[in-house]
């Protein structure tokens, strides 16, 4: 009995001697394995990444700017066909949501706003010059209340008024229109100054343009070809 239990203690450590290093072999592969997927996972995000940010160098500067544009404009559309599903007033709708101090901001920064587009044709030119010298002039209101006073009905002429040709400007009122004509004219001057003309002027141009270039070539490089000019004028150029 003694050597069969002998026997069979004996096989038991034999087979834990065994599975000892199998299973140091097989934890030894898991892990071997899971750092192959992990560094595979990482490649491949690695990869996304560089794709990504090569796409977004290619991108315009102002892509950010265009993007968050599009999607407000998105936005404002489906709120449009919200309040068109409702049969509510779009405009409406939006100013009950702004704030008071939001208001007071956006009409600071209308006031502020350029409405000079630049010349885009001589009646809007004219029309914008209209409007900056009429905010200029302050007006007579006793005098505009006395006018009115005397020319009763006729204040506000009819087709069958005959008041065409009676109204006589005052004294102060000619002074004024004066004076703001003088300022026009003044700062007329201002914007560009002609050149006076000399006619002992050698005339080395073809039209006005060709005048202009010669003389900013001759701003810049006169100096450096003031002794070829010399060697021409002489006959003695090689």
């Amino acid at each position: 009995m003694a050597s069969c239990s002998e026997t069979s203690a004996t096989a038991t450590e034999e087979e834990t001697t065994e599975t000892l290093p199998s299973q140091k072999r097989e934890e030894r592969l898991r892990k071997f394995r899971e750092l192959h997927f992990k560094r595979n996972e990482a490649r491949k995000l690695n990869h996304q990444e560089v794709v990504e940010e090569d796409k977004r160098l290619k991108l315009p500067s102002n892509w950010e700017a265009k993007k968050a544009r599009l999607e407000w404009e998105l936005s404002v559309d489906e709120k449009k066909k919200e309040c068109a599903a409702r049969g509510e007033d779009y405009d409406r709708v939006k100013l009950l949501e702004i704030t008071a101090d939001d208001a007071e901001r956006w009409e600071r920064k209308k006031k502020k706003k350029n409405p000079d587009t630049g010349f885009a044709g001589y009646a809007e030119a004219q029309f914008r010059q209209y409007q900056r010298l009429t905010k200029q002039i302050r007006p007579d209101y006793e005098s505009y209340e006395k006018q009115r006073e005397d020319c009763g009905e006729d204040f506000h002429p009819t087709s069958n008024s005959l008041i065409h040709g009676t109204h006589v400007p005052t004294k102060e009122g000619i002074d004024r229109m004066v004076e703001d004509v003088e300022k026009q004219i003044e700062k007329r001057a201002k914007y560009s100054r002609r050149r006076a003309y000399n006619d002992d002027a050698d005339i080395d141009y073809i039209n006005e343009r060709n005048a202009k270039f010669n003389k900013k070539a001759e701003r810049f490089y006169g100096k450096y070809t003031a002794e070829i000019k010399q060697n021409l004028e002489r006959g003695t150029a090689v």
